[in-house]
């Protein structure tokens, strides 16, 4: 019977299910005719351009397995600036006189497409009369199947010819990178490589709620965090949740979303609960970075659908709940080439790989020179909240390598031998178990850039962000310093010499970005400061280094950017930053008046009249619980009301407020402070109103809904 259920249609095996839904290789080989596959191959391994004859073919192709597969429409499915993805839906059919149709697609239609322009983020690139826009299909990046319609991967560019996405710029600079490795590998004479690709695995974080819980508060509805609550009798104090059996709720949506995320070709393996009640986190294999880019995006749509199919809410914002760990997600980044070789892999003898070294060196230089981008790359008005917290890595940027990788850095800059530690050997107390070799170094899951073995690992991205911009950046800069070492090594008359000097320089000018101790220390914060690196608590700090003049030169010197394209982004994310607080303060405002201050008055009466009950009954004010919860949540009332006022008038002064670097300033500086005091006075009032009476779910209720 068991062996039945496996092969029947209504139950797929999992290699049946795996990709059933996308256009991948296995199906253009299947589909395609032999010269037609060979050249879009090509045009999706080395870039090269497409001719509209094949993309007619293809087309073809595509929409007759979408059709068989279901699908009515396509689209062309990009990512503007707004951090989510967007669609608009075109029908195959083509009217055959007055009473038939057809289904077509034509390759006109899969390559270019035209949505309007004028209302996504352009940061005055485009004037809202400026109405055109286009799409063109991303032929690295396989399309699929999504709730009945074929979505085909594209950049989003202006009539001028403006990058209006994430995508371009990422896949700008995996060009860019691919360029300047090559070179590097043609001096060690790697001939037979003739692409290199950066690799993603990102681990998401996300908290589950009850669905009906999640609609009672208006802060979670439109801001995805609440901004009132105060904190439960028990958070994550004991650990408990980290790893502990999933709950058969959380499992039955777990099932789901795996389903759903296989059909799309993405290869999610790891599922487990998070450190903080209804937390969890999954972790895909990793991909190249365009797809894993497409890939990410996906899953954090259909998180969020999966989980209203079974009644329940996901919170991708990176600090839902005060008090208890946020979401973030872990970009495990490395460079591979097409002949199967990761070039951050250290091999037997780290030591003696010089290759290996080389790239090492490029990437530390990389972080320390713009570790200004990699925090502008991972900034937003979440993730303020969830930087250096207890379960974040802080807001300054460094290096973890590990001991045994900075003991041979050193012993590389001071021109000594380095002797190799003996492995140890790690007894684990029960003579049943095997004993193993130590690694020889550990890992460090407070520092915001670490190697993990043959990859780096960014833990600074927020949960709900896209990875695309945070990979744009390491693959530029990367490939920044991948160019000045190949004009370097280049023109060396003795390679081996120049190349021993070249990593030798670059340690001893580098090395402060290196920090492999504990970066939540206060120690840690001095120290840094007085290595001279930087610390950029706030969005509002940040982002005007992006365009620093030595930022704009890299974007411009490898075409990632143009100078206006810079300014535009920009404005762009400043003025993200402002309108969500803006939406926040207005929210809260929101719901302290309309919810909390009618629910303490009523209260507060309630009080008064079992006090005046009690007077009449034995003749004196016997009603100590009744005044002072009176006089408690009268001071706290008082207190909100003037603040609410207050905030008003601040957030009129910030609307008139001239420029967005300004305006963000007044934004963390007067209005977050505003709204930290009407939280403080709610929250301290929450505990002292009666269950019942208070408006919403509280934190209780929230996080062990499940």
């Amino acid at each position: 019977m068991e062996e039945i259920r496996k092969s029947s249609p209504e139950c797929p095996s999992v290699p049946q299910l795996f990709a059933s839904m996308v256009f991948n290789e296995q199906v253009m080989r299947e589909r395609l005719p032999k010269e037609t596959y060979k050249t879009l191959r090509r045009t999706m391994e080395l870039g090269k351009h497409l001719d509209p004859s094949v993309a007619n073919v293809v087309a073809n192709a595509m929409k007759d397995w979408a059709v068989e597969k279901g699908a009515t429409h396509f689209t062309h499915w990009f990512q503007p600036m707004t951090g989510v993805t967007a669609e608009k839906h075109d029908s195959f059919i083509s009217p055959q006189g007055d009473t038939s149709v057809i289904m077509e697609f034509s390759g006109k239609e899969l390559v270019k497409g035209e949505p309007d322009a004028s209302s996504f983020p352009s940061g005055g690139l485009r004037a809202t009369f400026e109405a055109r826009g286009y799409t063109a299909w991303d032929p690295s990046s396989y399309a699929f199947i999504k709730d009945g319609t074929l979505c085909i991967p594209t950049v989003f560019y202006s009539y001028g010819g403006e990058a209006l996405d994430k995508k371009t710029p990422l896949l700008r600079s995996m060009e860019v990178i691919n360029k300047q490795a090559l070179r590097i590998l043609k001096l060690f004479g790697h001939t037979e490589v003739s692409r290199v690709n950066t690799t993603v695995g990102p681990e998401q974080e996300y908290f589950l709620i009850d669905r009906s819980l999640y609609e009672k508060r208006e802060d979670l509805k439109l801001c995805g965090r609440t901004l009132l609550g105060c904190k439960p009798p028990k958070g994550q104090e004991l650990e408990d949740h980290y790893f502990g059996v999933i709950k058969p709720r959380v499992k039955a949506f777990m099932k789901d979303l795996d389903q759903e995320l296989w059909k799309l070709g993405i290869f999610v393996k790891t599922e487990h609960n998070e450190v903080a009640p209804c937390q969890f986190e999954l972790a895909p294999v990793y991909a190249d970075t365009n797809r894993a880019t497409d890939h990410n995006q996906l899953t954090m749509e259909i998180l969020r659908k999966v989980a209203e199919r079974h009644g329940m809410a996901c919170l991708l914002h990176e600090k839902p709940f005060d008090g208890v760990n946020g979401s973030g997600k872990h970009n495990n980044w490395s460079i591979s080439t097409n002949t199967g070789v990761n070039l951050l892999e250290p091999g037997e003898s780290p030591q003696e790989n010089a290759q290996f070294l080389l790239f090492l060196v490029a990437v530390i230089k990389a972080v320390d020179e713009y570790q200004d981008l990699l925090r502008i790359s991972v900034a937003s008005a979440g993730n303020d909240h969830r930087l250096g917290a207890n379960e974040a890595p802080p807001a300054i940027v460094s290096m973890f390598l590990g001991e045994e990788l900075t003991e041979i850095l050193k012993s590389i800059e001071n021109g000594s031998v380095y002797n190799k530690k003996d492995a140890v050997e790690m007894k684990v107390g029960v003579h049943i178990l095997p004993r193993f070799p130590k690694d020889t170094t550990d890992r460090n899951r407070t520092s915001p850039f670490a190697f993990t073995g043959n990859k780096f690992e960014f833990r600074m991205l927020g949960s709900d962000s896209s990875i695309a911009g945070p990979n744009m950046v390491l693959n530029t800069i990367v490939a920044e310093e991948l160019s000045q070492f190949a004009d370097i090594l280049e023109k060396a008359d003795n390679f081996n010499e120049a190349l021993h000097d070249l990593i030798q320089k670059t340690i001893s000018q580098h090395k402060r970005i290196i920090f492999n101790g504990n970066n939540y220390s206060p120690e840690w914060v001095k120290e840094a400061e007085e290595r001279g690196l930087l610390n950029l608590q706030t969005t509002a700090d940040a982002l005007p280094y992006f365009v620093a003049s030595k930022n704009v030169e890299l974007f411009t010197k490898h075409k990632i950017f143009t100078l206006s394209e810079m300014e535009s982004r920009y404005e762009i994310l400043m003025e993200v930053y402002c309108k969500k607080l803006h939406i926040e303060a207005l929210t809260l405002m929101n719901m302290t008046r309309k919810q909390v201050l009618p629910a303490l008055a009523r209260f507060v009466r309630e009080m008064t009249s079992l006090a005046l009950e009690k007077k009449s009954l034995s003749g004196t004010f016997e009603s100590e619980y009744e005044l002072r919860s009176i006089r408690k949540l009268s001071i706290r009332a008082d207190s909100i009301n003037r603040k609410i006022s207050e905030l008003e008038c601040h957030l009129e002064v910030a609307e008139k407020t001239e420029g967005t670097t300004e305006k963000a300033q007044y934004y963390k500086n007067v209005i977050l402070e505003d709204m930290a005091v009407i939280r403080k006075n709610a929250d301290a009032a929450e505990m002292w109103t009666a269950k019942d009476v208070w408006p919403f779910p509280s934190y209780t209720d929230l996080l062990y809904s499940l």
